[in-house]
């Protein structure tokens, strides 16, 4: 199945027509679109920031990092999972140790 892409005025169009009949399943099958589509785009109008926002900002999909930025999140990235990995070897050290003190207590945590 194709996916769709709806703008925003009939988006804008449903909700309202939703709101005005109140049973936003009808209006849903009436458009031939999944009602838990029009439930979803009910919540995110009824926030803030989607109403203060330009409907051609709205209509931008995706972000794409400058090359800085993306450096930045790689860095950052590598240091979060040095960190992890520092964690993780210092779990499995404090388990060895744990063991050898009491040998009748087993871990199984994974």
């Amino acid at each position: 199945m194709q996916r769709r892409r709806f703008t925003m005025e009939f988006k804008q169009q449903v909700i309202q027509e939703a709101r005005e009949v109140g049973n936003a399943s009808q209006v849903a099958r009436r458009h031939n679109i999944n009602p838990k589509m029009l439930y979803r785009w009910m919540d995110q109008a009824e926030h803030t920031d989607w109403k203060t926002t330009d409907i051609s900002a709205k209509a931008i999909s995706a972000y794409a990092p400058s090359p800085q930025e993306f450096r930045a999140l790689e860095g950052e990235n590598k240091q979060l999972k040095e960190i992890l990995g520092e964690k993780d070897l210092e779990i499995a050290v404090l388990r060895d140790l744990l063991k050898k003190q009491n040998p009748a207590y087993r871990t199984k945590l994974k």
